[in-house]
């Protein structure tokens, strides 16, 4: 399984869950409630997630609440992707059979 990397980006007035995926790093706005920026990173997620499984890894040094948060997104994340990648597999739906 790979590990992909997610990193938090704290600019003044929005902070962001960056996840490297794919060609483009995906942004998930973590100071705004917009369930279809949510929905569109997943779909992103769900396109690459075809290729084969991984999980994200948080790499931030800071021990603030934007930390916290993110490290329980990402365990919860990875809990579904591994459910999801199981489903994908099952249906033959992986481009790697």
């Amino acid at each position: 399984m790979e590990t992909k990397k997610a990193t938090i980006k704290r600019e003044e007035p929005q902070t962001y869950l960056v996840l490297d995926v794919g060609d483009n790093p995906i942004q998930i706005n973590l100071t705004d409630d917009n369930p279809n920026n949510v929905k569109s990173a997943f779909n992103l997620i769900l396109k690459e997630l075809k290729k084969g499984l991984f999980e994200f890894k948080l790499e931030d040094e800071s021990s603030d609440l934007y930390n916290n948060i993110c490290v329980e997104y990402l365990n919860q994340l990875n809990s579904e992707i591994k459910a999801i990648h199981t489903e994908l597999e099952e249906y033959e739906l992986t481009e790697n059979e």
